[in-house]
């Protein structure tokens, strides 16, 4: 497997207090984890330490006793399945035809058993995939496995050899953006790991002209290296991501699909937390200035990776609305603040503080599904195609204003 993760990474405490460190802080007891101890001011201990997916976090003891807390649960969760499992049969969750690729499907024309499976995955998934299963339950929600099932096996190692020694403006500037990829990480910050990325990258690039890179598909991309067995894996799961989870054109050269995920946001914020949207309108805060970041690259670079994973184990299984859930989420989770705030800078400031300290991700996914109103694929769908029109025109103008400012050049 990419990267530093083992299947016995969580149950292992981040980091480990003796008793009388934790009435003094005085002293510190690591286990496996590298840990370092950054600063000790004010009686209060601030550590860095390393995830199991190769992030260094640094954080204070509360930040430390939460994600102890996490992997707890994420043990506990992990049994969870592995009993369904031993009742059910293996690889049961294989047999669940739910996935964001079936939307639209009636209820009634599963079989018992399916639906039986189905409801249950869903629910489990929404607790958190075990970090060992998510490989395989990723494949198989998110429909990688079908469409990597529909072209010859040696479909990745020929792509790979046919694109080895070309260039093109997509490759060069996966080039420029393989150093800028979570530099410092314990894999991805090494020949090896820039390697692999860059052969992802660049096989999706040719495998489709149309979207062929953009910037934030890196991120997207390191990701999935790092919880996937394979680099083949990851690349089905970055070609299922783009081709059915997510909105078209998001990854496109004008980013039209991006823009419109933004306007739908918009509203929705609008709709189920009026006062702040119209706190933040007020004080001229673009939603852009935190959103554009978390839908292209799929809240990775804002939040701390256990919690992405949660995120992603959801949008993989329900679709491309999750993303609205979390992000609705994270400004619901910060109302009393936001509405405090008086600059566009503190916005920015509370939004960012927030993100990055998310380490329990079921605070965060407790709020996205059960304190925010339903939303359905036909509902985001709907809003999606009453906002493309307004964005194509706004795109349109700034073509035309830059053509023009071109042409006023040319002629100097």
């Amino acid at each position: 497997m990419f990267g530093t993760q083992s299947s016995t990474d969580f149950g292992t405490p981040y980091f480990k207090l003796s008793t009388s460190e934790s009435a003094s802080s005085s002293s510190s007891t690591k286990t496996k984890r590298k840990t370092t101890i950054v600063s000790k001011a004010n009686n209060s201990l601030t550590v860095k330490f390393e995830d199991i997916y190769g992030f260094v976090v640094e954080g204070n003891i509360d930040d430390v006793n939460i994600l102890n807390d996490v992997s707890e649960k994420v043990r506990k969760q992990g049994k969870v399945w592995w009993e369904i499992e031993a009742s059910r049969g293996a690889n049961w969750y294989l047999q669940s035809q739910y996935s964001s690729i079936l939307v639209g499907i009636s209820v009634a024309s599963f079989r018992p058993s399916v639906l039986s499976n189905t409801i249950t995955l869903k629910k489990l998934i929404r607790k958190g995939i075990p970090p060992n299963l998510r490989p395989k339950v990723w494949l198989t929600v998110s429909g990688a496995s079908k469409k990597r099932s529909t072209v010859p096996e040696s479909y990745y190692d020929d792509l790979i050899r046919a694109t080895e020694g070309k260039v093109t403006p997509a490759t060069r500037q996966i080039d420029n953006d393989l150093p800028r990829t979570f530099p410092g990480h314990a894999w991805l910050d090494t020949s090896d790991g820039q390697a692999s990325l860059r052969r992802v990258l660049v096989g999706y690039s040719f495998r489709d002209s149309d979207v062929g890179y953009c910037q934030g598909l890196n991120y997207v991309a390191a990701f999935l290296l790092l919880v996937m067995k394979t680099e083949e894996d990851a690349f089905w799961m970055l070609a299922v991501l783009l081709e059915n989870v997510l909105v078209n054109d998001c990854y496109t050269d004008n980013l039209s699909g991006c823009h419109v995920e933004q306007r739908v946001f918009r509203d929705l914020l609008a709709k189920n937390c009026p006062r702040i949207a119209t706190h933040l309108d007020d004080l001229g805060f673009d939603i852009s200035l935190v959103a554009t970041e978390w839908f292209l690259c799929l809240f990775c670079k804002s939040l701390p990776s256990e919690t992405t994973m949660r995120v992603w184990d959801v949008l993989f299984n329900e679709g491309a609305k999750v993303l609205f859930h979390v992000a609705l989420a994270i400004f619901k989770m910060n109302e009393e603040n936001l509405w405090n705030a008086h600059q566009i800078g503190q916005v920015i400031k509370i939004i960012q503080t927030t993100t990055n300290h998310l380490f329990d991700p079921d605070e965060l996914m407790t709020v996205a599904f059960e304190k925010i109103g339903s939303m359905t694929t036909n509902t985001i769908a709907k809003q999606r195609k009453k906002q493309e029109p307004m964005v194509m025109a706004e795109i349109d103008q700034r073509v035309q204003r830059l053509n023009g400012l071109k042409k006023l050049e040319d002629g100097k």
